[in-house]
């Protein structure tokens, strides 16, 4: 750690581990599943006053209007958590954007609950690693980072939303406006690998809803006067099997519908994921998929509606990342960190940063891994790790040599 200044030694000594780790385990037993507004709002609360000890003004944005297509074809509006933002400096004429997100993929009726350790720097739980660490992390670096003589001449925002394991749908145009004019930003989800390795350049990714309308009829008495939509359904996921290739991944997932057996089914849903891996394969896939349906609408004199679309553009890695990907590198290197970095094949909302032109290293959150599983894991070493790290690149982009 030779390559440190006195400033930076003084700003890094200020991180305190422990302190974090008793935010990550208060946190870690709230339920904030996506669909959990009462635990969301409980997170919020507890995050607004965390933050308050931050300079800057704590709000909890409302949510964006979303829709989702239900199991019987209907379009209906879906509750989500409010997201909480804080602004400091606004005015500043260099800002940045730190990012989190304070929702889990686990339900309040999921059996993992609870917080257990399963050795001495390992903690088991919901969240700890995905991404309640992250959280802690922001919270710790930016509380260093303004004892530091470059605070004062930057500014940044944080976002910390409620449904980015959902996509950030009703979050979107929220992240959009707050990483408008950003020199850079940081997204705090875990390292890509429990040893720390950042994910680099990610595909975009697509969810899809396509709702097959046919006719009723007696399938033993007139079968020809019906439009059986199970048919025209498999006939769809049988032509986006077709549609994967090198540039693009598409996943059917599901097919819902259907009826009694003696009666031809009159409705069905297509649900599926795309993962495109540059701009000109999604914008392909969309060319692609209105040739199949209307294909398969006149072959099964069916109608088709799509819901959905590209909700995380693809982030390959352009000169301005990876910069910003070799500063870190460097940060952690005077740190006596190795930081290395390699393509995912996840989504999270560095891509929604990503295609608003600026610059970002989206896993500067705890090392850990078995993330979406009761397997959960944090490296509890890595909380004081990588708030040092992100004290130190808020440090060193907001020098006088940047």
């Amino acid at each position: 750690m030779s390559d440190l200044s006195s400033i930076e030694r003084d700003l890094l000594a200020r991180i305190d581990p422990a302190a974090m780790l008793d935010q990550v385990l208060a946190w870690s037993a709230i339920n904030t599943g996506t669909r959990n507004l009462a635990g969301l709002a409980q997170q919020a609360d507890l995050l607004a006053t965390a933050f308050a000890a931050l300079p800057g003004d704590v709000t909890l944005e409302p949510a964006a209007p979303v829709e989702a297509v239900t199991a019987d074809g209907r379009s209906v509006a879906i509750d989500h958590g409010r997201h909480l933002v804080l602004r400091v400096r606004p005015g500043a004429n260099r800002r940045f954007l730190l990012t989190g997100h304070m929702d889990t993929v686990f339900p309040p009726d999921h059996p993992f609950q609870t917080v257990r350790w399963l050795d001495d720097n390992t903690v088991n739980g919901p969240g700890v690693a995905d991404m309640k660490g992250g959280i802690a992390i922001i919270l710790a670096a930016l509380r260093a980072f303004e004892a530091g003589p470059h605070a004062a001449g930057v500014g940044y925002d944080v976002l910390i939303n409620a449904d980015e394991e959902t996509g950030s749908l009703s979050s979107a145009p929220l992240i959009a406006r707050l990483a408008l004019g950003k020199a850079a930003a940081l997204t705090f989800e875990p390292s890509a690998l429990p040893d720390g390795t950042l994910a680099g350049a990610r595909p975009g990714s697509g969810n899809y809803s396509v709702v097959i309308h046919g006719r009723s009829a007696h399938a033993g008495r007139n079968p020809e006067d019906g439009r059986n939509a199970i048919v025209a359904a498999a006939s769809l996921v049988l032509a986006l099997t077709d549609l994967s290739g090198p540039s693009i991944s598409v996943n059917p997932a599901k097919i819902e519908g259907g009826s009694a057996n003696n009666v031809v089914p009159d409705l069905a849903i297509v649900r599926f994921n795309i993962r495109p891996r540059e701009t000109a394969a999604a914008a392909g896939f969309a060319a692609a998929l209105r040739a199949a349906i209307a294909r398969i609408e006149a072959a099964h004199g069916v109608h088709m509606h799509v819901h959905g679309g590209i909700s995380r553009p693809p982030k390959p890695l352009d000169e301005a990342a990876e910069r910003l990907f070799r500063l870190v590198r460097d940060c952690g290197a005077a740190l006596g960190q190795t930081i290395g970095w390699q393509a995912s094949g996840g989504v999270c909302d560095g891509n929604n940063i990503a295609a608003c032109g600026v610059p970002v290293v989206d896993t500067m959150g705890v090392r850990g891994g078995a993330i979406h599983s009761d397997q959960e894991f944090m490296i509890v070493p890595s909380l004081g790790e990588r708030a040092r790290l992100a004290t130190l690149v808020l440090s060193r982009l907001s020098g006088e040599n940047q």
